[in-house]
Formats: structure tokens, C-alpha cells, sequence
């Protein structure tokens, strides 16, 4: 089969691998379409970040080279003797979380962890093979294009809950690539009543107003802190951190209200610097997420099946896997009007 494989940064190669062998608790995937995610663009540029790059990881006991890909959705080709909730045919989306899972579930997605396509091969190749556990059913409602943007929608679903958001409180942004337009439908899904986004890109703060932000700001142009005190003169109630970059994470500090909550989204490829102080002499808090609980990713799927959240509106290209660096990695990183890019493996629907 064709498969997108990790190497080293900068070095991915599409190439044929073997299809891994079904055992008695998996599930093979015939993979339909497959999202670029922020953290596949970290490992590429910046790698191994989550990849095991020097020796097996812990919990699935790969190591690099692997293939790429968390954010994907399929059809079961086979089960393995003991599936009991799966059969060939079916149509499902992958939760790529890799735990231990030998605690609570609000403590479990802590508990290791690794994803599928990063710390096991994953989901840019013809077929995946995981673990029954690992695989959600889909709604006839949604297509597998849909089920592809379910993991990405699933980390801002959690966001929104770790900061506590609730109806007609305020948010403010920072940052408005894919996720931080999916923390924008996650706001508002959950009834924030103002949606301020900050980012460097024009065409990017545009879709991020198409996507409800009430508020857009080029934070090259002004000061995201004397412009958030206009609109908010106390700060905002909860500040999204979706750049991943110091500046915005001191600044996204700074614009949060007293007793406030800052969420970090994003993925930091090094140490960044903030002074505690900021949190001591105002009571903000910082919470953090990467991942999600696993009734937070069913909850997207029923959510997105009923209408409440539309994710697919972030999607801006849809490519072929052969061309996942050039049109993918590339595109995502020097072209700011994309957003969400798919990568077409059966193409199914």
C-alpha cells in the first residue's frame, strides 16, 4: 500500500509499506481521507517533537520511521476475532489517543500518551490498522470527509470545557489557523457572546469572521492589549493560546480578566518565557490541552451530526497523497488562505 513516512524533519516520503497484520482486538481501516494537522507541520519542520525518534515509545513500542496521519476517517475492510462492535462495511473515524488506560478518563488522556500517526503509524496511507477501542462509529448523517475534521474539532471541544466557558461570557483568540477557527465554532457553539481573534494573516482573520469571531485584529497593525481593553475594559473571561509562540501566549495572559482562564491549544516546539507575577497579582489561571476525554469525542460526533458545530467549513483544499508535502506541508506553511487541507486516499464519501 502507499503510505506518507516520517524520517526525519523535512525528509516524509511517500513509498509502499505492508499492510500490518490484523490481530484479535483490531480493526483495519480502508482510509477515505485524512486532515494535516499543526502538530504533522511541527514534525515536519521541527521533528521528533511526539514521534519517537530515538528508540520505541513506551506505549506502542514503534519507533521512526512511521506514517504519518491522527486525523482520519474510513471504512472497515476487516476485524479482528474479538471486535464484537465492528464489521466490514462499516463507517468510522478514528480517535487516534493512545493511553495506558488504566485511569479515570479525565486523568487517562494524560496518562502516556501518543497518538496514532505519531506514535504509531497512522492514517496517510491506504489502510490503518488500530485498535477496536480507537474507532467510533459514523453517522449516516456526516460524510467521511466530515469524519475526517471529528479529531480536530475533538481538541476545542475539550478546550472549551478545560476553560470552563459558559453562555454569554467573552473570548478572545489568539491565533486563527485550523484550530484556532475550530476554538472559534467551539465558542460559539457554547453561547460565548463576543469572539475577538488576533492574528498576523488577513485571509486567515476573514474566514475566522466567516466562522463566527464578532471580532477580527491584524495584531501586526495594533495592539492586541489596547484593543482588547476597548472592547473589553476588565478583559476577557477566557483567552485561547493557538499560535503557540511567546508573544501571544503573554499577551493572551495579559487580556484575560481578573480570575480569568487562559487555555493553551497549541503545541510549543520550545521553552517560552512569562512572568508569574501576571498570574499572581490578577488570580488567572492557565490550563492547558492537547487531547480529549473520550465522551468529549463522542460528544463532536453527535454534535456535529446534529448541526450544533460545522467544522467543514475551515476545509480549503483537498489533495492527493503523493502530493503531501509540496501542496500540503508547503501550502500550509507559505500560503496564510489555507486553512484545513485533506488528503484524498480512497476518497470515499
Amino acid at each position: 500500500m502507499r503510505a506518507a513516512v516520517w524520517y526525519k524533519a523535512n525528509d516524509i516520503r511517500v513509498e509502499e509499506r505492508e499492510v500490518k497484520e490484523v490481530l484479535a482486538n483490531d480493526v483495519k481501516v480502508r482510509v477515505a481521507w485524512t486532515g494535516i494537522c499543526g502538530s504533522d507541520l511541527h514534525e515536519y519542520h521541527e521533528g521528533p517533537v511526539l514521534i519517537p525518534g530515538n528508540g520505541p515509545d513506551p506505549l506502542t513500542n514503534q519507533e521512526a520511521p512511521l506514517t504519518l496521519g491522527h486525523e482520519f476517517s474510513g471504512i472497515v475492510e476487516e476485524v479482528g476475532s474479538d471486535v464484537t462492535r465492528f464489521k466490514a462495511g462499516d463507517r468510522v473515524v478514528i480517535n487516534p489517543l493512545i493511553t495506558y488506560g488504566t485511569k479515570s478518563s479525565e486523568y487517562d488522556i494524560y496518562d502516556g500518551f501518543t497518538f496514532v500517526g505519531l506514535g504509531s503509524d497512522g492514517g496517510f496511507a491506504d489502510f490503518a490498522v488500530v485498535s477496536e477501542k480507537n474507532v467510533y462509529a459514523l453517522p449516516k448523517g456526516l460524510s467521511l470527509e466530515e469524519g475526517a475534521l471529528v479529531e480536530p474539532m475533538a481538541v476545542t471541544v475539550q478546550a472549551v470545557k478545560e476553560g470552563g466557558l459558559q453562555a454569554g461570557q467573552t473570548v478572545a483568540v489568539f491565533g486563527a489557523g485550523p484550530i484556532g477557527l475550530l476554538t472559534i465554532i467551539a465558542a460559539k457553539a457554547q453561547g460565548a457572546n463576543k469572539i475577538v481573534v488576533f492574528d498576523l494573516s488577513e485571509e486567515r482573520l476573514e474566514k475566522a469572521l466567516a466562522v463566527g469571531a464578532t471580532h477580527m485584529f491584524n495584531s501586526g497593525k495594533v495592539n492586541p492589549l489596547e484593543v482588547g481593553k476597548e472592547i473589553e475594559p476588565e478583559g476577557f473571561d477566557v483567552s485561547f493560546e493557538v499560535a503557540g509562540v511567546e508573544i501571544t501566549l503573554n499577551q493572551a495572559i495579559k487580556i484575560t480578566k481578573t480570575r480569568g482562564t487562559v487555555v493553551i491549544v497549541s503545541i510549543f516546539p520550545k521553552p517560552v518565557s512569562f512572568s508569574p507575577m501576571d498570574l499572581t497579582a490578577s488570580g488567572i489561571k492557565i490550563t492547558s490541552t492537547l487531547a480529549y476525554e473520550p465522551a468529549v469525542f463522542q460528544k463532536t460526533i453527535d454534535m456535529m451530526d446534529s448541526g450544533e458545530i460545522n467544522p467543514k467549513e475551515i476545509i480549503t483544499s483537498r489533495i492527493e497523497l503523493e502530493e503531501l508535502v509540496e501542496k500540503g506541508f508547503d501550502a500550509l506553511t507559505n500560503d496564510k488562505t489555507q486553512a484545513k487541507i485533506l488528503v484524498k486516499l480512497s476518497g470515499e464519501q
